[in-house]
């Protein structure tokens, strides 16, 4: 069996008025910066914050109807997930009254596995890669008699997906253009089957981080390496689906590969410009077209934001990093003569500059200057680089010697 346009109708129906049929809406500002007509579609305001629930509830319907081995429904069910799969299967179940079992690899961020907990799924932490989790969850599903939900590989979770593709060319039917996040490739998969009825010449980008190009690998039959963990955990994936491959290869144009630099700056963009939260897999198709802009120039875009289920402590560090990157906060070393009221002046031309002062390290002992100077570590608030350097000339112009880290 493959996926058609008509399981994706099939599925839409089943859908209709379960999960949102979320905005796909133009950003203008996106759009200047990178001069393509870019065309957002806010998967992240699902009630689960993925568009996992698309195909999580269309395969557990299908089963609570019968349509599954023995025509009979299961006494319960499990997946193997980092997340956002994972609270699909277990918010959809809890409503369809089945038990749920819900396998995570142990560096799954806390806000999913709690969020997963609350739905009222029994959670089992185990392995260290997606592909470990899913290993022990199909011998869990021998051994409890629990039917195996896959989060990708599998028609119905891949038509489930492709509501997606049905919903953003009926909202914005000049689209020529979608770039889309692929891990599995359940998402990109069940999106291009859509497009490609709907809109054959539409032109299908899959985009991976460099850190997992499994998909790439095995479509492009290139040897990139695999990485040990990414800020995209929802797409790392070590081992992409059979179904998946094969509609990858036969639908989708091209696939990319986008650095983690890429997608955190893509991250606190949309967090910035868009005031929309999104997880690292969800930033991966604007990480791809900041990366390569020209390619995509002149053309209406869609970009499928599809998670927010991002770690708070992991989205400070990124956006304190985006800070950084952007001249925003700077690290300033300055060395003066040990003298009483130095430290006074240092931060008072700081002030006079502009910048704001988040830290101070006043070091004499551990330092390798003379006994009679100070070395003071700077950490300040500024405006842009520009300003980062003003307060380094003043410092300067002011008898001391300062330096950016």
């Amino acid at each position: 069996m493959t996926v058609s346009f008509a399981d994706i109708e099939a599925a839409a129906t089943r859908l209709a008025g379960q999960v949102l049929d979320t905005p796909c809406l133009e950003s203008r500002t996106l759009s200047q910066i990178t001069g393509a007509q870019v065309f957002l579609k806010f998967e992240n305001l699902q009630f689960t914050a993925s568009f996992k629930e698309r195909g999580a509830l269309n395969k557990l319907s299908s089963l609570v109807g019968g349509e599954g081995a023995g025509g009979q429904p299961p006494q319960g069910v499990i997946a193997a997930s980092a997340g956002n799969h994972a609270q699909g299967v277990a918010h959809h179940a809890q409503r369809l009254g089945l038990r749920a079992v819900i396998v995570m690899p142990l560096a799954t961020p806390m806000v999913k596995v709690e969020r997963t907990r609350g739905f009222g799924a029994e959670v089992v932490l185990h392995g260290e890669t997606f592909d470990q989790a899913r290993e022990h969850a199909l011998r869990l599903a021998d051994e409890q008699g629990l039917r195996f939900v896959h989060p990708f590989d599998d028609e119905r979770v891949i038509a489930g997906q492709g509501t997606i593709g049905i919903e953003m060319l009926r909202a914005q039917p000049g689209l020529d253009t979608l770039v889309v996040a692929v891990g599995g490739g359940g998402l990109i998969s069940g999106i291009a089957t859509a497009a490609r009825a709907l809109k054959p010449g539409i032109r299908i980008i899959g985009v991976q981080t460099a850190r997992f190009p499994a998909m790439v690998n095995a479509v492009k039959g290139t040897q990139h390496p695999q990485g040990i963990s990414t800020i995209a955990e929802g797409i790392a994936v070590g081992q992409p689906g059979r179904i998946t491959r094969e509609l990858v290869r036969t639908l989708v144009d091209d696939l990319v590969l986008v650095d983690e630099g890429d997608i955190e700056q893509a991250v606190l963009m949309l967090l910035e410009i868009e005031k929309t939260l999104v997880e690292g897999a969800g930033a991966a198709g604007l990480a791809a077209l900041l990366k390569e802009p020209q390619r995509y120039a002149g053309h209406k875009v869609g970009l499928v934001l599809c998670g927010g289920n991002i770690d708070p402590l992991l989205l400070a560090a990124i956006i304190e990093r985006g800070m950084v990157r952007a001249g925003r906060l700077a690290r300033i070393h300055v060395n003066a003569r040990d003298t009483p009221g130095v430290l006074a002046r240092i931060t008072g031309v700081v002030a006079e500059a502009g910048a704001n002062i988040d830290e101070v390290h006043h070091q004499r002992a551990f330092s390798a200057l003379s006994a009679q100077h100070v070395e003071v570590e700077l950490v300040l608030q500024t405006r842009n680089r520009a300003h980062v350097q003003d307060v380094v000339q003043r410092l300067t112009q002011a008898g001391v010697e300062a330096r950016t880290a």
